[in-house]
C-alpha cells in the first residue's frame, strides 16, 4: 500500500500537482463563506482580495517552475549518488515519509520564515505578505516572487542533507500547500479542536496569532505544519482571537491590495520596512 502511495508521487504529472494545490484552496475558500472566523470590515470584498492575492501568486508563477526544476535535478542528483542522511541510516518506508514531512517543515519552512523575520534585508521582501489586512485562505498564495527564491534556497538545503527523493519532495510540496491554505483560512473551529490540533500541527487560530500587527505576536509562530517547532524553539503563542488585527503597523492599511506598490517594497529605500513595533500590554 505504502508503495503504491509512493508510486503515484514519483510519477504524479503537472495536471495532477496542480490539483493538490488548487482543490484544497478551493475547499477552504468556500469554508469560509460556512464558518467564517471574522466579518471584515466593508473594504473587504472576497473575489477582489482573492483575484490581488492571485496575481501575486502569478507573478512567482516562472520563479516556482525554474526553482522547481532545479529543486528536482538535485533531488535526483541526491539519490543518484545516495547523499543525504535517509540514504546512509536504513529507514522502513513509512518512516521516510513521516520523517521527510517533518524535517522539511523545519528545512523549508521554519527556519527560512525565521530569517525572514530576523534578518532585515529579507523581511522587506516577507513583509508583502504580513500586509494582507484581510487574512484568508488567499493569503497563503500572497508572497513576494523573492520570498520563493529564499525559500525553496532552504529546501534545496534540506533535499540535499536529508536525502529527500523526488517523490517525496512532490509530496512535501503538497503537504506543505495543504497546511498553508489551512491555516490561513478565514474559518472558526470549536476552540477545543482547534487547540487539539494544535498540539502536533499548526492550527488556524495560531498561525491567526503570527499575522498579528505589531509583535511579540507577529514573531511567534513561525511553523508551517507542525507546531513541535514552535514548541521546541520557544516560538509559540496561543490567545484569544478576538485581539487580532491584521496588517503590519509600520505600512499604510491602504495599500495592501496595491499589487504595483508592494512588489517594489523590497526595492523601494524611500519606503521604511521596519519590523512591527512591541504591543504595549
Amino acid at each position: 500500500m505504502l508503495e503504491r502511495f509512493v508510486e503515484f508521487w514519483n510519477n504524479i504529472n503537472p495536471i495532477q500537482r496542480l490539483m493538490t494545490v488548487l482543490a484544497p484552496l478551493l475547499f477552504f475558500w468556500l469554508l469560509e463563506y460556512v464558518i467564517p472566523l471574522f466579518a471584515f470590515d466593508k473594504k473587504y470584498n472576497k473575489l477582489r482580495h482573492t483575484g490581488v492575492n492571485l496575481v501575486f501568486l502569478a507573478t512567482s508563477f516562472i520563479v516556482n517552475i525554474l526553482l522547481g526544476i532545479l529543486t528536482v535535478g538535485i533531488s535526483v542528483w541526491v539519490t543518484k549518488n545516495e547523499l543525504g542522511l535517509m540514504n546512509w541510516v536504513a529507514i522502513p518506508l513509512w518512516g521516510k515519509i513521516i520523517f521527510t514531512l517533518f524535517i522539511m517543515d523545519l528545512f523549508a519552512q521554519y527556519i527560512p520564515h525565521y530569517l525572514l523575520h530576523k534578518v532585515k534585508f529579507l523581511w522587506r521582501f516577507h513583509v508583502v505578505h504580513h500586509s494582507d489586512t484581510h487574512v484568508d485562505v488567499s493569503t497563503g498564495t500572497r508572497h513576494h516572487p523573492g520570498e520563493w527564491i529564499i525559500r525553496e534556497s532552504f529546501t534545496m538545503v534540506g533535499i540535499v542533507l536529508m536525502g529527500v527523493p523526488v517523490g517525496l519532495y512532490f509530496m512535501h510540496r503538497s503537504f506543505q500547500a495543504l497546511f498553508t491554505y489551512f491555516n490561513h483560512a478565514n474559518i472558526q473551529l470549536p476552540k477545543w479542536l482547534d487547540r487539539t490540533i494544535g498540539l502536533v500541527f499548526v492550527s488556524p487560530d495560531m498561525h491567526k496569532f503570527h499575522h498579528h500587527h505589531k509583535r511579540p505576536w507577529t514573531d511567534m509562530n513561525f511553523a508551517n505544519s507542525f507546531s513541535i517547532w514552535d514548541r521546541v524553539f520557544g516560538t509559540l503563542v496561543y490567545d484569544d482571537t478576538k485581539k487580532i488585527h491584521y496588517g503590519i503597523d509600520t505600512l499604510d492599511d491602504a495599500l495592501d491590495e496595491n499589487v504595483g506598490f508592494q512588489l517594489k517594497v523590497p526595492f523601494d529605500l524611500s519606503v521604511q520596512v521596519t519590523q512591527p513595533q512591541e504591543e504595549n500590554k
